[in-house]
């Protein structure tokens, strides 16, 4: 570079550093230390952890022709209603039947209102 240049160079540095302040001029470095290093490292660490859960989680594998990702193949879905005995092909009980263990039907008539009783374990009798 030449002298010209470097005075250019000091010249926008000024300026800069002028209008934005000292922190916008100084080294990065300036700051760093083992400290900061260390969590740095532990941060990019806990990162490198957490994406390759997910890459593990979403590996895609071949059924019947179609590429399915694994974590979806791990999941049971639950059908028949514990309380009225039921199978189920609507998709809204699988909320009810995840949470409460009964479908939709037998959620309004036996838990609606009764949270509490039910999660303490009550359950309606045959006759119910």
């Amino acid at each position: 570079m030449k002298i010209k240049d470097l005075n250019k160079v000091a010249a926008y540095e000024k300026a800069i550093k002028k209008k934005y302040g000292y922190n916008a001029v100084k080294n990065p470095n300036q700051d760093w230390d083992d400290d900061k290093e260390k969590k740095y490292l532990e941060t990019t660490k806990k990162f490198e952890s957490k994406v390759s859960r997910y890459n593990e989680d979403n590996d895609l594998i071949e059924i019947d022709g179609y590429l399915m990702p694994k974590r979806l193949l791990n999941v049971e879905t639950k059908r028949i209603c514990d309380t009225c005995s039921t199978y189920s092909f609507d998709k809204g009980d699988d909320f009810y039947m995840h949470k409460y263990d009964c479908c939709q039907r037998c959620f309004i008539k036996h838990v609606e209102g009764r949270e509490e009783r039910w999660q303490s374990g009550w359950r309606p009798t045959k006759e119910e």
